[in-house]
Order: C-alpha cells, then structure tokens, then sequence
C-alpha cells in the first residue's frame, strides 16, 4: 500500500476513532437487553433487531460476528423499492458504496463497489462485482438482471473476496438467497398497479410434499405499457414498454444427515431496449437540453428486446457428525437479441422542430446472444461449529460457452443489414481453497484463507461484413492465468456488544478480450488486475437490542485494472489496463427502532478514486464534446489523476417507518426511502458534458394492515419529485443521453398466509 496523505490519513484516523469512540460509549451497557416494546401489526410483542444471520463466507454466522464490510437489504425493503416495476438496479445506492448503471434496458446491469465497475457493454463483459443467485455465480451480464422476488435477503460483501468466491470479485460480491422450502405451508400473494400502466404480480407457495419432501413454487410478472411517443413516426406510446416473467421451482428432501435441494427457476423478457435520447446533452453543460420532454423521441431506427434464460442447481448437504460435506452444481442457460436506435434521432430532418435530434450519421445495432451455457461445481468440506477451531476446505469448476452476434443497419436504406460479426468464447476455470478460524483467547479471533485458481479462455471471431467495407476476418486469442488470493483478518470482542475488526485481502480479475470488430479489424484484450485492500471495522448493536450500527475505513490499491475505453470519436471500444489505481474511504449502516413505532435505517459511504498512469491515454468525442484533461498528440485525452467512471464520491440512502396501531391486529403506517448519489463522471476522460448530476430520489407507500400484519393495502409513489436526471450517454455519435423513469403512483395488495 503507497503512503497515504496527511488528508488521506486524517479522514481514516478520524473515521476509525468515530466508530471506536460510539461502540465503546453508546453499547457498551447492553449485554443483556430486556423485554422492549410492540412490533409492526404485533400488539403486545416485544420490539428489538432481529438476529441477521449471513452465509458471507459460506456457513451461517450472526451478521456482527463476520469481520467483513458487508449490508444486508431485508424482503420488505426490496418490496418497497421494486413496487413500480424495478429491476436489480433498484440496489444502486440502497447500500453504502453500491452504484448500478445500464445502456442495455432491463436485461444487463453494471454493477460498481467502492468505485470499482467496468462500463463494458459487450456480452461477453467481465465485471469485477459478482452476482451469486442461490450460492451460484452468474457469470454473463445478461444473467446478472434475474428480477427479484421470493428472496430471504441479500447480501451485500465490500472489498475482495478472493478466498470464498474467487476470480472476478476484487470488488465485492452481491449475493441473494431464496426463500427455501419447509414441512410448514407459507406464501404471499401480492398485486399493484400504477400510472404508464405499470402492473406487477408476484406470489409464492410452499409446504410440505409428503414424506422428508418439501416444495416452493414463486413466480412474478411485471408490465408496463408504452410510455414514450415516437414524433417522428407518429406512434402514440411506442417505447418504454416491457413485459417480463419468472418463475422459481424449489424441491428439497431432508432427513437427519443429509439434505438434497433442488432449484429450476425460468426469465422470459419482452418489451423495449434502451431508449436513447439524441442531443439531450448541450455542448458545454452536463444538464438536459432546455424543452427536453422525457416522454417523446424523434426516432428512425428500431428498438426490441427479448431474453429468455433458465437454470438448475442442486445442492447436497452430508452430515457427517464432526463435519459436513457439500456439493454444489449449477447450469444455466440464456439467449437474447437487443435493438436499438442507438443514435437516438433522424439523420434527416423532414422539418425545422426535429433539427434537435439530426444525427450526424445513422447508426441502428443489435446484439444477439445465440447461446451461452455455464456449468459449475463446487465441493466444501467444513467443520461443525467448534469454541476454538473451524475450518474448510474445497474445490471449484467453472465452464461457460458463449455465442455472440454483432449487427449493424443501415437505418436509410429500409433497415437493411449493413454490418455482421460472429465471435465465440470458451472459458474454463478451477480452483481450490481453504480458510480456518481460530479462537486464539475468549475475545480475540484470528481468520485466515487462501485460494489458487486458474482461468484460460479461447475466444474467436468471424468478421462476415462491415460497414467499413471489410471482408470475412478472422481473429482469435487465448488469454489464460494462474494466481494466489487471499484474507488474513482479526477480530476483537471488546464486549458483547462491540467488535473490531482488522482485515487484509487480495483478489483479482482473469484476463478478458473483447471483439467488438464492426468498426475494427483487431480484437483487444486487457490483462488480469490485482488488488490489495486494507480494513477497519466495527460492528456494534444497543439501545437494549434495538439500535444496530456497522461502520469500517478501507484503503486499497489496484495493479493493471481492466477499464474500458468506450466509443470516442473513432468509434471503437477497447479493453485497456490502467498502470495502479488507488482508492480510499469509509462506509456505515445503522438500523434503529426510535420509538416502539417508528424504526429507521441509513447508511453511507464517502468513496475516493484516482487513476495513477502518467501514460494512459483514451479517444474523445471530437469536437462533440468539451475535454477537460490534456490531450497528447494524437489527440488522445490524458486521464490520469481522474476519478473512475461511475465512480461517486458520496451514497447514501435513508428508510423510515411510523406506525399506528388500530384495534387488536391492525395498522396505519406510512414508509419513506431516499438514495442519494453525488457527481459521476460516465467515460474516463473528464468533459463539461458527460457527468451526471448529483441526484436524490425517494419514494413513499401509505397504507393499512390487519390480521397482524397478513393482510396489506397500500398507496405508492416512486420517484415520487419525479425528478428528471441523465444516467448515461454516448459520445461516439453525438451528445446522446439516457435518463431515468418518470414518477409512478399505484395501489398494492399482499397477502401472507
């Protein structure tokens, strides 16, 4: 780690001695919190924090037992953000240093943990955040989007997690876990609808088989109708529509020593690409062009999306008295096809109001997914909970191979094809791990863990037609590598209620390729990049169990970090490695019952990154745009010192929930959630135009439940300023934009049984 700066150091001094100084004053009087005061729809029940319980390094532990930054967003959060229809993307800045961003619509997100992301859209991307649904890891970007529903939590792990997940999570890992099946009968039903004619339904049903068998069934639909009009074609209502499906089958068989669960779970997905917005962006401001209107475009080109996706996977538990042996299989399986205008406008305006949205060439693309195909396995061998020494050891294979199709339109010429390029990727990975926890004295705990993995890939290209006027291509490589990561982490028990964590980790990312060769005759590849991180933490709980506060200070450096250089004015995008990257800061949870009605959550995180290359050099817009780095003499921009993309320096997020009980089972309540992210820059050179603003969203549900709570109606309201913000660009073409959903109001009913 390279010596930090006196302002560097203060803030991880002062951060630190913050949280010390909280969880050693304010806890410290609470080892053995009494009887509190009523619950939601529960009169006469005591009010405290539940115990959260997380599997972060693969065996159940009490969240503030694990000595890893890591959020945990409940059931009932996630159903509040996604009434109006969210995707995943509805975790960006649910948690501190999460941000999630998409040029792709529904089906692809781009995760960032601590500023660290990669803004690729090739669907063959890598991303330094894993996405883990149901202890599987999901490799491909358009796996990643599996919508939410039915889950028990999710887990969110800051920092690398080499040890227990591996290549490809230097930044951290999400992590969501289903709700399973048990002998005991449970399920929901709930259905809302809303303005844009935004519908969601979702329900759940599970409970004994007969026998040791058990099952859950959970599937959810969501739909919106077309919201934005298309001038130039007349079509009332055209874009902004979807219609999206999924389905989850679960089967388990449990008897004394042995536990089988099975999962088959399904995606069918229709409905619109992004919707690009042609010189939303004026030159020489980051704010929307004056008279934009989110609900209209000026198109000539198309836009459709579809996806399908399904997967298995089986998990079989062995108790074996003092150990317990696991085996874990996944297969998963999808296609798509994704087209856009991505120009967002006309390249020849019929009359003086559609000058706005001339283009200065047409450009109509699409990417299909033939097929991609990922198989895994992975077999533990752990020891049952002991007071002094626990271990595990296990193996891991991973085996994906993809299909991509590139193409590009001639938008004048009746859509006709003007460009085709075939590649296929093949990549195989395995690994072998180990970690162990020792109780060295009753309050001090020493972790340790150490992973050797090995990835190749072989990746080939077809170049069948271009619109540069090239010929059949054919290009290949085959990157492979082979590395150590690892944790070393200790922990103090200052009381019950306080402990301080100190925690040193290493992980990496395999090398990646890219071939995205329309517009070039080269595929570019990025070497595999290493970080090192360091962490301070505490984690804390009071107020007679009814007060929960985490915080923690990291500093980390990255060696070689895969960025993507995107478009630029000779329209190519490029896989680079940036010389070092350094990043600091802090980050917070705290969950609090203030009364025994009113209970809230916050968190935040203060995220720094600079880019540490003197010689790293990326293609601008031309003059689209205006560039504030220096340029070299190609006219390349010089980057370093920046920030990194999509990077905030500030998130943070805040619920509320205030409750009034009515007759023996019943409830008024009303909720309010806020996310907040502060400035980002969307490429890697600094411009006056491609920045996003700082940007506040919130929503709100009023409503009342009886029946303690079984029984729930409720109003709704997301984006509820209807806050109008860009999200996005393209700085390939011209100043194109992308920009977040409008506000939408609606009406729920859930009902447990």
């Amino acid at each position: 780690m390279t010596a930090a700066s006196p302002t560097r150091f203060a803030l991880l001094a002062l951060s630190i001695a913050s949280a010390l100084a909280v969880g050693t004053t304010a806890f410290a009087q609470d080892a053995n919190p009494p009887a509190a005061a009523p619950a939601k729809g529960q009169t006469g029940k005591p009010v405290q924090l539940e115990t959260i319980n997380v599997t972060a390094e693969k065996r159940v532990e009490n969240l503030q037992k694990v000595p890893v930054s890591m959020t945990v967003i409940t059931p009932e959060q996630l159903s509040n953000y996604g009434q109006s229809g969210d995707t995943v993307l509805q975790l960006a800045g649910r948690a501190p240093s999460v941000y999630a961003e998409t040029s792709y619509g529904r089906e692809f997100p781009r995760f960032y943990i601590r500023g660290l992301g990669n803004s690729d859209f090739d669907l063959n991307a890598s991303q330094p955040v894993s996405m883990v649904y149901d202890d599987i890891v999901q490799e491909n970007p358009i796996l990643k989007g599996f919508p939410l529903f039915d889950l028990q939590q999710v887990e969110v792990l800051r920092g690398p997690q080499g040890t227990m997940f591996g290549r490809n999570s230097p930044a951290g890992v999400i992590k969501f876990d289903s709700v399973k099946p048990s002998q005991e009968t449970s399920g929901y039903a709930k259905a809302s609808y809303g303005t844009k004619g935004t519908a969601n339904a979702e329900a759940a049903l599970g409970g004994s088989l007969g026998g040791n068998w058990s099952g859950r069934v959970s599937a959810l639909a969501q739909h919106r109708d077309g919201w934005i009009d298309n001038d130039y074609t007349g079509k009332k209502d055209d874009l902004g529509g979807y219609n999206d499906r999924a389905v989850r089958l679960q089967a388990m068989y449990d008897v004394q020593d042995f536990n089988a669960l099975i999962n088959v779970h399904g995606r069918w997905l229709d409905g619109s690409a992004m919707v690009n917005r042609a010189n939303a962006i004026p030159l020489g401001s980051d704010s929307l062009a004056p008279g934009f209107d989110r609900d209209v475009v000026y198109q000539d080109g198309r836009n459709r999306q579809h996806l399908f996706s399904w997967g298995s996977n089986l998990h079989l538990t062995w108790n074996l008295g003092d150990y317990t042996l696991t085996s874990i299989t996944g297969f998963e399986k999808a296609t798509t096809y994704s087209l856009g205008d991505v120009d967002g406008g006309i390249a020849i305006p019929l009359a003086p109001n559609q000058d706005a949205y001339k283009t200065p060439f047409p450009s109509e693309t699409a990417d299909a997914l033939p097929h991609d195909r990922q198989i895994t396995q992975e077999v533990r061998l752990a020891s049952n909970p002991q007071d002094r020494l626990n271990w595990q050891v296990g193996a891991y294979y991973f085996y994906e191979n993809i299909a991509i199709v590139n193409y590009d339109y001639a938008t004048l010429d009746n859509h006709a094809m003007d460009g085709y390029a075939q590649q296929a990727q093949t990549t195989k990975a395995y690994a072998v791990f180990g970690s162990a926890d020792y109780h060295i004295t009753d309050d001090f705990d020493v972790r340790a863990g150490t992973r050797w993995s090995h990835d190749s890939r072989d990746f080939h290209v077809d170049r069948i037609l271009s619109p540069i006027g090239g010929g059949p291509l054919s290009l290949s490589a085959n990157p492979h590598d082979a590395r150590w990561s690892g944790d070393l982490t200790g922990t103090w028990e200052l009381n019950p209620n306080v402990n301080v964590y100190g925690r040193i980790a290493n992980g990496f990312r395999a090398p990646s390729v890219q071939g995205r060769v329309l517009f070039a005759d080269f595929i570019s590849q990025a070497k595999p990049e290493t970080i090192t991180s360091y962490e301070l933490g505490v984690k804390t709980t009071g107020m007679d169990n009814r007060l929960r506060f985490n915080a923690d200070v990291y500093d980390y450096t990255m060696h070689n970090q895969q960025l993507t250089a995107v478009g630029g004015d000779i329209n190519v995008t490029r896989l680079i490695n940036a010389k070092k990257t350094e990043g600091y800061g802090a980050e917070f949870d705290l969950e609090a019952y203030v009364t025994p009605n009113f209970i809230l959550t916050a968190g935040g995180s203060y995220n720094h990154t600079k880019l540490d290359d003197p010689n790293l050099a990326v293609a601008v817009c031309g003059s689209g745009c205006t560039v504030l780095d220096p340029v070299n003499a190609d006219g390349n921009a010089l980057v370093n010192g920046n920030p990194l993309p999509n990077a905030p320096q500030w998130i943070g997020n805040f619920t509320a929930r205030y409750g009034i009980p009515y007759g023996e089972s019943g409830e008024f309540f009303i909720y309010t959630d806020w996310s907040y992210r502060s400035e980002v820059n969307f490429f890697l050179y600094d411009s006056e135009e491609f920045r996003g603003k700082p940007a506040l969203e919130g929503g709100v549900r009023v409503g009342y439940n009886w029946d303690f709570g079984k029984r729930e109606i409720a109003l709704y309201g997301r984006n509820i300023t209807n806050k109008q913000y860009i999200t996005g660009a393209i700085d390939f073409n011209n100043r194109t934009a992308f920009v977040n959903d409008p506000r939408i109001i609606g009406v729920e009913f859930r009902a447990d049984f």
